[in-house]
Order: structure tokens, then sequence, then C-alpha cells
């Protein structure tokens, strides 16, 4: 797994975290969970096109 693939898994699952830890805290923001979506996506494509 190249670095740049690394560092987007990263982000992803600190985005994961952060947005949990905010919806503990202060309720859900359907806004924060898109977008850890889309970040998950993004990166999960990162992974199937350096496989591919």
């Amino acid at each position: 797994m190249p670095g740049s693939t690394k560092t987007m898994g990263g982000f992803t699952i600190g985005g994961l975290v952060m947005v949990t830890a905010y919806t503990v805290a202060l309720g859900s923001n359907g806004w924060l969970w898109f977008g850890w979506v889309v970040l998950g996506l993004i990166t999960l494509a990162m992974v199937l096109s350096r496989t591919a």
C-alpha cells in the first residue's frame, strides 16, 4: 500500500473517530456523516485502483 493511500486511510479512520465523538457529544449531524462516507468511498477507490 503506497504512502498516499495509507495517508488517506489514516484520514478516514481519524474522521470516523472525530465524527463519532461529535455525535456522542453534540448529537448527530447528517452532513458530517455524509462527508465521512464520501471520504471513505474515495479511500476505497484509491485502494482498489492500486490493486487493479
